[in-house]
């Protein structure tokens, strides 16, 4: 079970899925601007992406308790960046990654949008192309409205070079362009109030 931590946030535990971790429970925390993905989402997700993730990065925009970016690394990815504004679910998401998959998480406490830049350029460095995993809090919550609008300015900052896919998690009545920057939507599929949308880069040989 995770372990205890002083904290106000009332959490509960979800097992991974499949792979190394598999039947480990992350811990989840129970806040209002934080919600985790539904199994059945993420089984769906995994089963889409498969074998591709293997030896390859990922990058977990918005992270809450990391459990996508844990499942990936369950699944064969190499190593992952997870970010995260709340520092009390901050505190979650960094003891999930020590507990489960140590030394193959960064954890990064910060505004998500700001925080975006520097681990893209760390991927730029490396010369590595990475899996994104986008998905921001609803924008009908308050203080949320323009959330989608800058998401997508992230997206478009993505160059081929240095992306395997990009995939978004979002409200099931927002339609999201069908190209984003060097990005092209290839697949949707919706579960209740939550739809994934995954692009691929429309040229790999992009410099």
């Amino acid at each position: 079970m995770p372990r205890k931590r002083k904290t106000w946030i009332k959490s509960y535990a979800t097992p991974i899925i499949a792979g190394e971790f598999k039947g480990k429970l992350i811990e989840i925390p129970a806040v209002q601007t934080t919600r985790s993905s539904k199994a059945i989402l993420r089984e769906s997700l995994f089963n889409t992406l498969q074998f591709d993730l293997l030896g390859k990065p990922f990058v977990e925009v918005f992270a809450g308790s990391g459990s996508v970016a844990l499942e990936a690394l369950s699944r064969g990815a190499s190593h992952a960046w997870c970010m995260e504004k709340n520092p009390q679910v901050y505190e979650i998401l960094r003891s999930n990654a020590e507990r489960i998959a140590p030394g193959r998480v960064r954890t990064i406490r910060g505004d998500s949008f700001r925080e975006f830049e520097g681990v893209y350029r760390e991927l730029e460095r490396s010369g590595e192309s990475a899996f994104f995993y986008f998905d921001p809090p609803f924008s009908y919550r308050e203080g949320m409205e323009e959330i989608y609008d800058k998401t997508l300015e992230l997206l478009r900052r993505i160059r081929p070079r240095h992306c395997e896919s990009a995939i978004v998690e979002h409200m099931s009545q927002l339609e999201l362009p069908e190209e984003i920057g060097a990005l092209r939507k290839v697949k949707s599929r919706r579960f209740g109030k939550s739809t994934l949308s995954y692009y691929r880069p429309t040229e790999h040989n992009e410099t």
